[in-house]
């Protein structure tokens, strides 16, 4: 799902024996003080794919798991040392969760029962169902409303004052938006759902000729982070994730050109993808050679190249909680012999997997979230055969 292993499905299956020879190579290069403890967060019911795409600083967990092997996937919730709480659908087959915040609120996108009478696959789980944005509140899952005459919508950030930012479709049909989604029919804007449940559009930059943007995390000053582009070219996620311009909105819904590591005349893969309490931002920005690089941006400085494992062409931070509040930054990073999770702090990159337990039954490949203490989840596949993918938590030596 969006910006992550969802997306990335495919690639794993067919780098799964690659993946597998990669992992032990490196484990024999491990040090004997591992800086990060492993653990598997299991699946839900006798499934064998899970992924943890977020987590909050109480080191509760969201994410999706299938219930049976090549089944539907699920949102679940999971507070600390606790199992996986199944938060089900609003009638489809498929859901899934990121957040939570701190009160265990968590945006959902979640398919209905009802298939999409254009043929779109809005949620992106190939089934092509109707699809709903919604929030898991007050022990329960509640649907968002969508922009007026749209159809679909997901949500997937939420802050702690209980908004919700992700994205909706409007009644304005694009032929062009084809031309990325193959699905889609209609243009989609980026929004911000108020905790009463007012849906409030976040304007694309105008100025530069944009009129499709999607959003993805929010902090607790209200200011939210995406893309924004012209529908020919603009991804949609969870399928597509590709934009022209990567955007800050401001409190007041205004939106702030970030900037490029490449050049945004010429490149499609320029995402806002997360943002902390001090207003910093984590994405993804792609050269003009065609590589695609992770930057921090900050208001004094602007956009940095936050750098690149060796050999990598793709190095990933994704939605929607990669950064945290001391400007640490995870990802994942994808080269010729497969891929594998990162963590960038103290201005230095490294891959994770050197960085655990040399026995370790699990290979990370990807980091989908880190907190302010420091932990990180995301999706590991299961050593040695690889042929199931779960959840995990990695857990700082120093706490």
């Amino acid at each position: 799902m969006k910006f992550r292993s969802l997306c990335l499905l495919p690639i794993f299956a067919s780098l799964a024996s690659v993946i597998s020879l990669t992992a032990v190579a490196q484990q024999a290069d491990h040090d004997e003080d591992p800086e990060y403890s492993v653990t598997d967060l299991g699946v839900l019911g006798a499934g064998t794919n899970s992924s943890a795409f977020d987590m909050n600083d109480r080191d509760w967990v969201a994410g999706s798991s299938n219930l049976t092997p090549a089944g539907p996937q699920h949102a679940f919730l999971l507070r600390r040392n606790g199992k996986l709480h199944d938060l089900g659908t609003l009638g489809g087959a498929n859901s899934a969760a990121d957040g939570p915040n701190w009160f265990g609120e968590a945006p959902i996108i979640s398919e209905i029962a009802d298939a999409d009478p254009d043929g779109e696959d809005f949620c992106g789980f190939g089934t092509h169902l109707q699809c709903r944005a919604a929030v898991w509140r007050n022990h329960e899952l509640r649907q968002l409303q969508s922009l007026p005459g749209g159809r679909n919508a997901v949500s997937i950030g939420i802050n702690n004052l209980g908004q919700v930012v992700g994205w909706s479709e409007t009644a304005a049909r694009d032929a062009t938006c084809a031309t990325v989604t193959a699905s889609q029919v209609f243009q989609s804007q980026a929004v911000k759902w108020e905790a009463n449940g007012d849906v409030l559009i976040l304007s694309p930059l105008k100025s530069m000729g944009d009129n499709v943007a999607f959003s993805f995390g929010i902090n607790d000053l209200g200011q939210v982070v995406g893309s924004s582009g012209i529908c020919a070219t603009q991804g949609l996620p969870p399928l597509n994730v590709t934009g022209l311009h990567a955007v800050r909105w401001e409190t007041d819904g205004s939106p702030t050109y970030l900037g490029t590591l490449g050049d945004a005349s010429n490149t499609m893969f320029n995402v806002a993808s997360s943002i902390n309490a001090l207003g910093d931002v984590a994405g993804t920005s792609q050269f003009t050679d065609g590589t695609i690089h992770s930057f921090l941006w900050k208001q004094a400085t602007g956009m940095m190249d936050i750098g690149t494992l060796p050999g990598a062409f793709a190095t990933i931070a994704p939605c929607c909680h990669a950064l945290n509040s001391r400007d640490e930054v995870v990802g994942f990073s994808i080269d010729g012999n497969g891929i594998t999770a990162f963590v960038w702090r103290n201005g230095a990159i490294a891959d994770l997997n050197a960085l655990i337990p040399a026995n370790s039954p699990l290979y990370l490949l990807n980091a989908q979230s880190m907190n302010d203490d420091g932990e990180i989840v995301g999706q590991a596949c299961v050593l040695p055969a690889c042929t199931e993918l779960h959840a995990y938590r990695a857990t700082p030596s120093h706490r």
